[in-house]
């Protein structure tokens, strides 16, 4: 019996802003099967001003965004050393940190996730494993979903793994592989229109209950080209953007409307994803797991147990995946599946950043 282990600070950022994930988690490998301790978990919050610099970030000039990711890396180290203080955690192997994606275009052969991770590493004097993404791009992959190896390696009781973040993904096996791909844009909509209302999200789909259908939007939605593209596929702020929000305000209607009609749109996206031919289990996390009207408006269309975990899970398993993630790449063991992103072959990835204390 070979039993490893390793304790790891894990950082995620989504695209809705809704802060930092953070976690300490002791991740233990016994003869090829691993497993997970969430020993403490917080979120911080981003101040107006990061929120901005970071939502703003898209339309910045090359320098801004240099300095920005500098800042950034600098930054989260300071949450880390805040973390670690307030929890008095003494021993870290290392942090991995996913960053906060800027840009992702990997058709056109890039993804920038910034938060540099000399910077993090120096203000911590901590090694730090982050980077994830680019490697697996210039491999001819879309350089997401990475989640999914770890779908696989600590989630593999379930049949269906759906994460409702700012996009909503989904990871399953098929016959052997893993298959994994964002679906559609969920939070990072909903929120940026109940936004208009001085709200920061919809509290469990309650405005969203009360509008109506609008069937000519969602008939459109629907016919969004993304959702008949082969596999592998992934999304960005970009297609939101370019795509999605010119759609919508072409219709002019009332923000309520707007939820309800995109709570239809993201619900239809979902259960196209289903093999309805049998009742399988569906592990669902992300923020949208809380959004009570959208879970219940997928409950009816499909059979399958839709399985809502502890609310450490619901927030972290992004975070808890990337400290997995940094635990496969130490090992320089794979943490990019082909089958998911479409890359020439599996590989390790990840930059490793040893600290300048």
């Amino acid at each position: 019996m070979i039993v490893k282990s390793w304790n790891v600070i894990g950082l995620m950022s989504g695209t809705s802003l809704d802060g930092i994930d953070i976690v300490y988690t002791r991740i233990s490998k016994e003869n090829d099967i691993y497993n997970f301790n969430l020993i403490v978990t917080d979120t911080v919050k981003y101040d107006t001003i990061w929120e901005n610099n970071l939502r703003n970030a898209f339309n910045a000039p090359k320098e801004e965004i240099e300095k920005l990711n500098i800042a950034y890396g600098n930054y989260l180290g300071e949450v880390v050393n805040d973390f670690l203080t307030k929890h008095k955690i003494k021993k870290v192997d290392f942090i991995a940190s996913h960053g906060h994606t800027i840009f992702h275009k990997p058709n056109e052969g890039y993804t920038l996730q910034i938060g540099d991770g000399q910077a993090i590493s120096d203000v911590t004097g901590l090694k730090v494993i982050c980077d994830f993404r680019t490697q697996d791009v210039a491999l001819g992959g879309q350089g997401a979903p990475l989640v999914p190896v770890g779908d696989k390696l600590l989630f593999s009781a379930y049949d269906y793994c759906l994460n409702l973040g700012g996009f909503a993904n989904i990871s399953y096996e098929l016959a052997d592989k893993r298959i994994a791909f964002d679906i559609c844009p969920t939070n990072i909509v909903m929120n940026h229109y109940t936004n208009l209302l001085g709200f920061a999200y919809d509290d469990c789909g309650k405005i969203a209950s009360t509008g109506t259908i609008n069937k000519d939007l969602l008939n459109e939605l629907n016919n969004i080209p993304f959702y008949k593209a082969a596999l592998p596929k992934s999304l960005g702020f970009e297609f939101v953007k370019e795509t999605v929000f010119p759609m919508i305000d072409q219709f002019n209607l009332p923000v309520e409307t707007v939820l309800r009609t995109f709570v239809a749109h993201i619900v239809t996206q979902i259960a196209n994803c289903f093999n309805n031919k049998k009742t399988s289990k569906v592990l669902i996390t992300g923020g949208g797991a809380f959004n009570t009207f959208l879970i219940n408006e997928l409950k009816k269309q499909t059979n399958n147990e839709i399985i809502i975990p502890n609310n450490e899970i619901v927030n972290f398993k992004e975070a808890l995946i990337f400290a997995l993630l940094g635990v496969l790449r130490s090992e320089n063991e794979v943490n990019c599946l082909s089958s998911v992103t479409g890359a020439i072959k599996d590989h390790s990835s990840g930059k490793i950043f040893v600290n300048g204390k």
